[in-house]
């Protein structure tokens, strides 16, 4: 038996490879399937199963592409209803794979047809889970994303989960190995771990969800507390994973057709097209297409996309560093934007050389904004999550997060130069390209970061630890 965890940093998101003798299963897939068709290859072995935990919200899954491009059986637990073909097991349904066997047991709380998959060992003994978004490392799954389609309250889902924990996850034995869909950077849950592989045991001494002494109504208050409003981009995500989408292999054609400066200019033109800028901050400040956005490809660049681009079918229009235009498209279509129409062939280097109209956005150093600030006061944008700027932040520092930057754009000031900054300079120079296309000229951002501020004078709150349950 093999077992491999493949886990994809920017999407913080874990799929599985299982082998016994001939056969495999795969566990949640992105959607790019190539990596998983190797490795069966390499192995000679036969992909039997898809074994799909839930209808994933954050991302596409690969599973249609995988079970066309190999004959795999798609599996999903009681009550899901896909729009194409399926296994739907019931609850304690076993599946074969080589030696092993695989142990379906419903636990919905997440979603209604969330599903954890148990899985035995050779010799008869129960080895691991694989808990999807019901059990991370750390916390639970949200409750609260599938309150439409389940016609239930966060609070009814939050107990349902409670009682899959209770009743089909914590009665196994501690030292069953966790392997969950995801970690630490999702938006799927609020507290998890930045491991992504426990026991089940010590997740019941470290995980405030599993508390021994935890009652339902407790449970559901802590787990329905503090969380944030999903991304926009959730929903279409469920849509394509239950009814489907087109292939990877069509969606990567198209995105990646390389377009001259004029074709490039023209298509933009006609089909109002987003310019999507995949190059590093401080590059992009100093030279882009106008009206372009800036979400640096060397980062958490799939989520930010679906968090801030309204539709995963608007088209979009791609800059990238030559060599990594597949990379893009592919990474777009694991959030659902397929409707990518080309890229400029030659780079942001061709458009300079063609003479077209360039902007750029004025980028200081920390030590420079504490120089000015001396000076007069300044108006100061901090665009980290609520508790990042509750921790520590710059005196007077107004803070409208990244992810909700497009419904407060009212309460920016247009008139004076305003200054933004977030952690180390990703999201703040995300933040400058959208309000620089969408009017605002007078912006300055802060290289390095709210970590190149703390090594100045500029004043400071006094640093407040936040403590996770």
């Amino acid at each position: 038996m093999k077992i491999e965890q493949i886990y994809t940093g920017c999407l913080a998101q874990g799929a599985y490879y299982i082998r016994s003798e001939k056969e495999a299963v795969i566990i949640d897939p992105l959607r790019e399937v190539e990596p998983y068709l190797e490795k069966a290859e390499a192995d000679g072995v036969t992909i039997k199963y898809v074994l799909e935990t839930h209808f994933h919200a954050d991302f596409v899954s690969g599973h249609i592409d995988l079970a066309a491009k190999t004959g795999a059986t798609i599996v999903y637990g009681p009550t899901a209803n896909p729009k194409f073909k399926a296994h739907i097991a019931a609850d304690g349904e076993v599946l074969k794979v080589g030696r092993v066997t695989i142990k379906v047991l419903h636990t919905p709380g997440h979603t209604m047809e969330s599903t954890t998959y148990l899985l035995t060992d050779e010799n008869g003994k129960d080895h691991a889970i694989f808990s999807g978004d019901t059990l991370f490392l750390g916390d639970v799954g949200r409750p609260d994303l599938a309150q439409k389609a389940a016609h239930l309250t966060k609070e009814e889902l939050a107990g349902l989960l409670y009682d899959s924990l209770r009743t089909k996850i914590m009665t196994l034995s501690d030292d069953l190995i966790v392997y969950p869909a995801h970690g630490a950077g999702s938006a799927c849950g609020k507290n998890m771990s930045k491991e992504t592989v426990d026991t089940l045991g010590n997740q019941k001494r470290v995980n405030y969800a599993l508390r021994a002494t935890m009652t339902r109504k407790e449970f559901i208050q802590e787990v329905t507390e503090g969380l944030l409003p999903p991304p926009s981009y959730f929903p279409e995500n469920v849509k394509m994973n239950k009814e489907g989408y087109p292939s990877i292999d069509a969606v990567i054609a198209t995105g990646t057709q390389a377009l001259s400066v004029d074709e490039f200019e023209l298509l933009a033109n006609e089909s109002g097209a987003l310019v999507l800028d995949t190059r590093d901050a401080p590059t992009f400040a100093k030279g882009f297409i106008p009206n372009s956005i800036n979400i640096g490809i060397d980062g958490s660049f799939a989520p930010w996309v679906g968090a801030l681009i309204p539709g995963v079918g608007h088209p979009l229009l791609i800059i990238t560093d030559e060599g990594r235009e597949e990379e893009v498209v592919t990474r777009l279509a694991r959030v659902g934007f397929d409707n990518t129409l080309g890229y400029l062939k030659g780079g942001i280097k061709s458009w300079l050389q063609s003479g077209k109209e360039m902007d750029s956005i004025e980028s200081i150093s920390a030590n420079e904004l504490a120089r000015r600030q001396s000076e007069q006061a300044l108006t100061i944008i901090d665009v980290r999550k609520p508790g990042e700027f509750e921790a520590e932040h710059v005196t007077g520092a107004m803070n409208i997060p990244l992810d909700f930057l497009n419904s407060h754009l009212a309460e920016i000031p247009k008139e004076g130069k305003v200054y933004l900054h977030c952690a180390g300079g990703y999201r703040s120079m995300i933040a400058a390209s959208i309000l620089k296309s969408r009017g605002w000229n007078n912006l300055v951002d802060v290289s390095g970061g709210f970590k190149a501020i703390t090594e100045t004078d500029v004043p400071r709150t006094d640093y407040v630890c936040r403590v996770k349950k």
